[in-house]
């Protein structure tokens, strides 16, 4: 981390996580400071990559993907090009919300979000199935979140 956050700044961060249209008014009353401060270490943190974006949380089953699915993947080899295909065609598929290439067991991460058990079968046999380099899937199923 190139930058050196304070207290102040670890708290506007932590506010921002949990509410992003907070006013600067009410961020500036949690933190003790006046606005201009604390709209000058917001701006800092934006221009220095700290803050990379601000974002909504949305409720996944009324906009139709009420099934969450933690797949983990395995692949045949592991030479750049299978990776990067692999990757090329994950990041091109809308039911893929996050996916890491990870150490141990597996080589991706993946969370998948779909309406329900019938669209993921889906999704698994017509466009997970169909990338060659894939050697193993593993699938479970989140039954609530605790914590998002």
């Amino acid at each position: 981390m190139d930058e050196k956050l304070d207290r102040i700044d670890l708290a506007i961060l932590e506010i921002l996580q949990e509410n992003s249209k907070m006013g600067m008014k009410e961020i500036a009353e949690q933190v003790g400071l006046t606005v201009t401060p604390t709209y000058e270490r917001i701006k800092k943190m934006e221009r220095s990559g700290i803050i990379e974006g601000y974002g909504i949380r949305l409720n996944k089953k009324k906009i139709g993907k009420g099934l969450s699915v933690f797949c983990m993947v395995s692949l045949k080899e592991h030479n750049l090009d299978l990776l990067e295909v692999f990757e090329r065609k994950i990041a091109s598929l809308s039911e893929v919300s996050t996916c890491h290439h990870i150490a141990g067991d597996y080589d991706y991460a993946m969370m998948i979000e779909v309406a329900d058990m019938d669209e993921y079968e889906t999704f698994l046999k017509y466009k997970l199935a169909a990338i060659p380099s894939i050697s193993n899937v593993q699938s479970s199923f989140s039954m609530s979140t605790i914590k998002a």
